[in-house]
């Protein structure tokens, strides 16, 4: 018994031997005058042990079962290992039909002594940011290095792009490192299906920005404004405002997806059976969608921000390496060791010496961009060059003589040099 139903007892024994008054004993128990008459008559009737609760040592009718909890456990040590007690929750609804709520499944987990993967640890307290009040207002992008398919393959980074007002992942693809062609495919991705946003905030990757300070004279001839990056150049053709955040704080909404996906998606990734790079880029457009489904929100404004791609534009010659070169003889162009030409005739005027703008796509195409216009080119063969050799002649190559002033010591016993003493004595 507990020690309130040992109260209980010890009140009613002295009630029962005109110790204690009933009211007295019912300001005691703190309980009304009737049922302290309930618990004398239980007493009279049934003995002290009638007084203990009824219900204790019987098994609730909601309990979960021996063999469901046994099952949880073997599920989370074996295929679920390392997820969080949501995640696992989740995970077993959707492949094995078990209903828990994390909480149960908590209890469980902790009842065999098993506690959470990774402990979560208070965050340093920073100022939050409210959302954008309409999507497409803001994106923001990042990569990040991770054992995503854990002891599977080698590290590499995978690149994300995440709508501001309603936490929607627009894009995300893996590479072997951060790099420009990631974030080139994140943004395509995002354009092509959801539009072109407002702007995008990033961090200050070379990337990004540029490490020039200043224009080269190429630069000033084009009519560039200031030094931009490769990347730079894309978002200004889209007018798309760049912002460079100062801190990581600051782009907190895409920071804190890197938590949930090394949580969940390293999970999502093993139970597919994935090993490699690539096939976990295509199952990427799968995973992106269950996650949006689970996490994203509805913004504050319905209404979007997000303008409509102009069909004319060719995202696969926005997004590409820029660099300026000179028109040479036959409209040829020096480009990467190569020497390319019109790959069709135009009937733009293309001078020697022109300065024109080469572009080289994600496939590796090289074109060059004059005008708003694209100009395919193709490699040709660089022209060799005549090697001039020497005439065989008859005569023999013309020596001095030995006493030829060419073959003599300068000195001041040298004839020459007592003759130019002579010519400069005063007459």
């Amino acid at each position: 018994m507990t020690r309130a139903e040992l109260k209980k007892v010890l009140v009613v024994e002295k009630m029962l031997d005109k110790l204690m008054t009933t009211e007295e004993g019912a300001a005691t128990l703190g309980l009304s005058t009737r049922q302290t008459m309930r618990l004398k008559k239980t007493y009279v009737e049934k003995g002290a042990q009638a007084l203990a609760h009824q219900s204790r040592g019987r098994k609730p009718a909601h309990a979960l079962d021996e063999e469901i909890k046994k099952s949880v456990v073997e599920l989370y040590t074996t295929t679920y290992y390392g997820s969080n007690n949501c995640h696992f929750s989740e995970l077993l609804e959707e492949h094995e039909s078990i209903v828990l709520s994390s909480s149960s499944v908590r209890r469980i987990l902790l009842q065999e002594g098993i506690k959470q993967a990774k402990q979560r640890r208070r965050s340093k307290a920073h100022q939050p940011r409210q959302r954008r009040s309409q999507s497409g207002m803001l994106w923001q992008l990042d990569a990040t290095p991770f054992a995503w398919l854990e002891d599977r393959a080698t590290t590499f980074a995978l690149h994300a792009a995440i709508d501001d007002a309603t936490g929607t992942v627009v894009g995300a693809y893996f590479s072997a490192n951060e790099c420009r062609e990631g974030y080139s495919i994140v943004m395509k991705q995002g354009l092509k299906k959801y539009g072109v946003p407002l702007g995008i905030y990033s961090d200050r990757h070379t990337i990004f920005r540029s490490p020039n300070e200043s224009l080269t004279l190429e630069q000033e001839l084009a009519g560039e404004s200031r030094p931009l990056s490769n990347f730079g150049k894309a978002m200004e053709d889209l007018h798309i405002k760049h912002i460079k955040a100062m801190t990581p704080q600051a782009k907190g909404r895409v920071e804190r997806l890197w938590v949930t996906f090394q949580d969940r998606l390293v999970i999502e990734l093993r139970l597919l059976g994935i090993h490699t790079m690539k096939d976990a880029n295509k199952a990427l457009p799968y995973l992106l969608n269950k996650h949006n489904r689970r996490f994203s929100v509805k913004a504050q404004d319905a209404q979007t921000a997000y303008m409509k791609l102009d069909t004319t534009i060719n995202l696969d010659y926005i997004f590409t390496i820029r660099n300026f070169r000179k028109i040479g003889s036959g409209n040829t162009i020096a480009y990467g060791g190569k020497i390319y030409t019109l790959a069709q005739t135009t009937t733009l005027r293309l001078d020697v010496k022109t300065t024109v703008e080469v572009r080289e796509t994600l496939a590796g195409e090289v074109i060059l961009w004059i005008r708003g216009q694209a100009l395919k080119l193709k490699e040709t063969e660089r022209p060799e060059r005549i090697k001039q050799t020497k005439k065989a002649g008859t005569t023999q190559p013309r020596k001095p003589a030995t006493n030829h002033p060419w073959r003599m010591n300068w000195s001041n016993n040298s004839p020459y040099s007592n003759r130019n003493e002579e010519s400069t004595e005063a007459p």
